[in-house]
């Protein structure tokens, strides 16, 4: 311990000797920052100058956390920096994290950066398995998340594997159940899409209103010795109260102090002494074995009990001051939300407007392309007509030529009939055959007349086919553009683009008590704006249970499922757990 110390000195010593600037690396849930402090800094300059950097003004949730041997610490406020027990190497690396969680995350979290930080913090926890969620409960939480990064779900957008990178789900979960990385995709991504609407800030608010009912959420687990036994229990404190937890079970607590319930609370000799407003309830003694444990716990108590209080009185001007602030800045992103919403509206009527324009200007050049085509084709259909008209009226005359031909030979054979009576009977023969010949010729050119008649009429009808297209091309090509109902002809719209190491403290009964009832009445409140919540969560489960791999389960999942079947939560385990002193007390 004396080398420790003396190591130590030397080390602060040797770094004031070289310089009078230190390098810090702030390291937060979303990026790193690296800081030249002063070596006069305390805990509070440092921490101060950080929050000022990301503009967060909800301070008293957060602290920076450093690594030591094999626990945590908070750097402390009124203490120097380098006085403390932080890492030697430099930059000297802090993390800058939630240290006290709220009751309520919606009314008690106001700017939008600070809900941000805790639900990227949550979401570490619940992805890590360090706070136990349900598969169900998972499901959802991860379709909060999708939404919260990519905005209204889009079908054309986010299509199917546009999920594949993403950490979603706990490994637990993934492996309880016989679900392809595709079905697991598929259910989140329709709970996804029912979330149309939302900003990244309320689907990060639903987020952490689901994940606050979880039974490990916002809780420091610590492994302690009672007084009046000799064996382990752990110790688990969170925003309500004190909970006594055995060591492979912290999900049922076995007794519990709410902070309302508790009158005093010291630390001495490596003893902590509970005491409840009760005085009928026995005092409880317990400590750990390690002193910066009992520290941390100390500062953690303190912290949560101050926080507690707190909630319950009336918001000071500072907070009052950023409620207020808040509210404007929600009603001005509504604001702005709807006009963009409108302007969205305006641009997919736009949109919607000109498609129509282009299928009808793509209508009406096909129907010019087909008259253009049917004009062709009576061009050439009447050309054709022409010139078998013209062909048909000659071998007409041909026909009435051979005809006149055949009647002069006819005559002249009728005058040479009478040179002798077999002269007379070949050339009657001849006439009878000419006569035949006559009257088939006739019945030909006759027949040639009507088909040249024919002819013409079809030609006529094909120039009237033709002037009948020309007039439909001429009407096609003159009609007037499409306009939009409700937009004057000459203004399109235009192309739009658019794209959230003796202490003690002491509390009065009466205070205490009228804390207590109002705790009541929130709790019921609460309880009713769940109830919606519960039921989708219940329709989840039912969807994959059939899926499930029992022989999978995890201690934890198994004390929840039997929690869940008895009907018990969070809020009743810590109701009943209070009531439970006395038996507990008995059992120790």
């Amino acid at each position: 311990m004396a080398s420790a110390l003396a190591a130590k000195m030397g080390f602060n010593s040797l770094m004031r000797k070289q310089a009078k600037n230190f390098i810090v690396r702030i390291c937060t849930m979303e990026s790193d920052m690296e800081f030249s402090c002063e070596v006069k800094w305390k805990g509070k300059d440092l921490f101060d100058f950080v929050c000022r950097t990301l503009g967060l003004r909800e301070t008293w949730f957060f602290g920076l956390q450093y690594n030591i041997k094999d626990t945590v610490a908070w750097l402390k406020m009124e203490k120097r920096v380098l006085d403390q027990e932080v890492p030697r190497e430099e930059p000297i690396t802090l993390h800058f994290l939630a240290k006290f969680y709220p009751e309520n995350a919606e009314e008690e979290l106001v700017q939008d950066i600070t809900q941000h930080l805790f639900f990227l913090q949550v979401k570490k926890k619940i992805l890590e398995e360090e706070i136990h969620c349900p598969p169900e409960a998972s499901v959802l939480l991860a379709s909060y998340a999708v939404h919260a990064k990519y905005g209204d779900y889009d079908p054309n957008v986010h299509k199917p594997g546009f999920l594949a990178e993403e950490e979603l789900l706990p490994k637990r979960v993934i492996n309880l159940y016989q679900m392809t990385a595709e079905m697991w995709e598929e259910r989140i991504t329709a709970c996804y899409a029912e979330h149309r609407g939302r900003t990244r800030d309320e689907a990060e608010m639903e987020y952490l209103k689901i994940a606050q009912d979880l039974d490990m959420y916002g809780v420091n687990y610590f492994l302690i010795r009672v007084s009046q036994c000799c064996f382990a229990i752990s110790l688990q404190m969170d925003a309500l109260g004190l909970h006594i937890y055995e060591p492979d079970n912290r999900l049922t607590p076995k007794c519990s102090f709410p902070w309302n319930e508790i009158r005093n609370i010291s630390y001495s000799d490596k003893e902590f002494t509970i005491k409840p407003l009760d005085k009928k309830t026995s005092v409880f003694k317990f400590n750990s074995s390690r002193l910066r444990v009992n520290k941390l716990i100390l500062q953690l108590c303190i912290g949560n009990h101050d926080l507690f209080i707190r909630r319950r009185r009336v918001d000071s001007l500072e907070v009052q001051q950023m409620k207020t602030q808040a509210r404007e800045e929600r009603a001005r992103k509504q604001v702005e939300r709807q006009c963009l919403q409108r302007e969205k509206q305006l641009r997919e009527e736009a949109e919607r407007a000109r498609d129509e324009l282009e299928r009808r200007l793509i209508q009406l050049q096909d129907e010019a392309h087909m008259a253009n085509e049917a004009l062709l084709r009576s061009e050439q259909t009447a050309d054709l007509l022409a010139e078998k008209a013209q062909i048909a009226e000659e071998e007409a005359k041909l026909l009435a030529q051979k005809a006149a031909e055949a009647e002069t030979e006819m005559q002249r054979i009728k005058v040479t009939a009478i040179r002798g009576q077999e002269e007379r009977r070949l050339m009657e023969q001849k006439m009878i055959e000419a006569e035949m010949l006559a009257v088939k010729m006739a019945e030909e050119s006759e027949r040639r007349a009507k088909e040249a008649e024919q002819l013409k009429q079809d030609l006529q009808e094909a120039r009237e086919s033709e002037r009948r297209a020309k007039h439909k091309l001429l009407e096609i090509t003159s009609k007037t553009v499409y306009t939009s109902p409700g937009m004057p002809p000459d203004s399109m719209p235009p192309d739009l683009s658019f794209s959230r190491e003796n202490l003690s403290f002491d509390f009065k009964d009466t205070d205490m008590k009228r804390l207590s009832m109002e705790i009541e009445k929130e709790k019921v409140e609460y309880m009713e704006k769940s109830k919606h919540l519960q039921e989708q969560l219940n329709e989840l489960k039912t969807e994959i249970e059939s899926l499930k791999l029992k022989e999978r389960e995890t201690p934890l999942d198994i004390i929840h499922n039997q929690n869940t079947e008895q009907g018990t939560s969070k809020h009743s385990n810590f109701k009943k757990s209070t009531k439970s002193r006395v038996a507990f007390f008995e059992e120790l």
